[in-house]
C-alpha cells in the first residue's frame, strides 16, 4: 500500500514538474489556410469597424452630465366651459393660467381640463358620489363622513352626509376643457455647450419649429408635436393628463470640433404602464384659492386640474481619446486573432483526413534528458516542418 501511494505521489511530482513549449508546424492545405484567413478577417474587421470605429473604444468616456435645464412655454389657449360658472366660459388663457408650477424649471405641468367649485365654506353637505339607502350605508369617518344618509322622504336613495369644505366637488359635471391653442415649449441646457446651435441666427430660432427630419436642431416644440411624437392617443391625453418626457441626448466626440457636439431628442410616455391601471389613470392635482368674506370667514374655490406633465431630462456620453483603453483593446483585437488557429486546430484534429499524422507532427513529448541529447516517442523529431494534402 504504501508502495503504491509512492509511486502516486511521484507521478504526480513528475508531471507537476514539467515544461511546455510550443512547435510551429506548417500546414499546406487551401481549405484550412481559407478558413484561418477568413476567421482572421472577420476578427480583424470587428474590432476595426465595430469596437474602434463605432464604440470609439479608444476613448476613455464619461456619462455623468452636469447640466442645468431652464424651460419657456408661450402661447395662448382657450377654456370652453360646459355648465359651470358663466366666469369660466370660453376664457381666453395665458401661460400664468395654464402652466403649473411656475415655468423655468425642468418638470412643469400644462393643464388641458379644470374642474372649479367656488365658494367653500367649511360645514355640513352632502357628497356627490356615495348615494345611500339608509344611515347603515355611509361608513362613518371622523372629520369626513358622519354616517347620516340624507334623502327626501319620497325618495328611495339619497347622499350621505360630509363635514368639510361644502359643496363638495362634483366630478359628474361636464368637463371643463383647456384646448391649446399655438403653445411652443423651449428646453435649453445650459452646459460648457447649449443646445442652440451657433449656427442659427436670432431670426432663424424664434422662427424655427421642431421636426424630427426637417428640422431636427431646432430647440422650440410645439405641445401637440410632441404628444404626436409619443404615438399615444391625444385625446384620452387631453382628458386624463399623463407624463410626458423629454430626453436631450448628447453624443460628443471631444477629438473633433466642440461645435460638432450636438443633441439628440426623444419623446416617450412616462406614465404608459399606468395607462390601464383601474385605480388612477392620468395625472391630476388640486389647488384652491382662500378668501375671506367681510365678517372674517374663510372661503374658498377649488380647482381640480387634469394636465400634462413634462420632465426634461439630459443624458449623454463624452469621449476623448485615452492610451490605456486603447492599448487593452489593441491587446485584446492582438489575442483574439489566435482564435483562428484554435480553430483549424480543432479541424485539424478532429474533422480532415490526416489527422493521425497531424498529432505526431504537432505534440511530441521528450522523455528523458541525457549526454546534451533529448530522446522523444516520435521518429521525426527533427523535422522542422512538412508538406501534407490533407483532403
Amino acid at each position: 500500500m504504501e508502495t503504491a501511494m509512492g509511486f502516486v505521489l511521484w507521478g504526480f511530482l513528475t508531471d507537476f514538474f514539467t515544461y511546455e513549449t510550443t512547435k510551429s508546424v506548417v500546414v499546406k492545405s487551401w481549405s484550412v489556410g481559407i478558413i484561418n484567413r477568413i476567421v482572421q478577417l472577420l476578427i480583424i474587421t470587428y474590432f476595426v469597424g465595430w469596437v474602434f470605429i463605432h464604440e470609439k473604444a479608444y476613448q476613455s468616456s464619461d456619462t455623468n452630465i452636469e447640466s442645468s435645464v431652464m424651460t419657456k412655454v408661450k402661447g395662448f389657449g382657450y377654456l370652453q366651459n360646459q355648465n359651470q360658472n358663466e366666469n369660466y366660459q370660453n376664457r381666453v388663457m395665458d401661460v400664468a393660467d395654464y402652466v403649473s408650477p411656475p415655468q423655468g424649471s425642468g418638470v412643469f405641468c400644462i393643464i388641458t381640463k379644470l374642474i372649479v367649485t367656488e365658494n367653500q365654506f367649511q360645514g355640513r353637505c352632502t357628497e356627490t358620489e356615495k348615494k345611500c339607502s339608509s344611515d347603515e350605508d355611509c361608513q362613518k369617518h371622523v372629520g369626513v363622513i358622519t354616517g347620516a344618509c340624507l334623502k327626501n322622504s319620497n325618495e328611495s336613495h339619497g347622499m350621505c352626509e360630509m363635514e368639510g369644505w361644502c359643496p363638495a366637488e362634483n366630478d359628474a359635471i361636464k368637463i371643463v376643457i383647456f384646448v391649446p391653442l399655438s403653445l411652443c415649449l423651449s428646453p435649453t441646457v445650459n452646459q460648457w455647450i447649449g443646445n442652440f446651435p451657433p449656427t442659427m441666427t436670432a431670426n432663424e430660432i424664434k422662427k424655427c419649429k421642431y421636426h424630427p427630419e426637417d428640422n431636427p436642431l431646432c430647440p422650440i416644440f410645439r405641445v401637440g408635436d410632441v404628444l404626436n411624437y409619443t404615438g399615444q392617443n391625444i385625446t384620452e391625453l387631453l382628458s386624463k393628463g399623463g407624463e410626458i418626457g423629454i430626453n436631450i441626448q448628447w453624443e460628443c466626440n471631444l477629438d473633433l470640433n466642440i461645435e460638432k457636439c450636438i443633441p439628440k431628442y426623444s419623446f416617450t410616455r412616462l406614465d404608459a404602464p399606468f395607462a390601464k391601471n383601474a385605480v388612477s389613470k392620468g395625472y391630476n392635482f388640486r389647488y384652491a384659492k382662500y378668501f375671506k368674506t367681510e365678517n372674517g370667514t374663510e372661503f374658498r374655490t377649488l380647482h381640480k386640474a387634469f394636465a400634462i406633465r413634462f420632465d426634461v431630462m439630459v443624458t449623454g456620453k463624452a469621449g476623448k481619446f485615452n492610451t490605456i483603453p486603447t492599448m487593452i483593446n489593441l491587446v485584446a483585437a492582438f489575442t483574439s486573432i489566435g482564435l483562428g488557429a484554435v480553430l483549424c486546430d480543432i479541424i485539424l484534429l478532429n474533422f480532415l483526413k490526416g489527422a493521425e499524422q497531424y498529432k505526431a507532427k504537432k505534440f511530441e513529448e521528450v522523455l528523458s534528458m541525457s549526454g546534451g541529447s533529448m530522446a522523444t516517442t516520435s521518429s521525426a523529431k527533427r523535422t522542422r516542418r512538412f508538406s501534407s494534402t490533407l483532403l
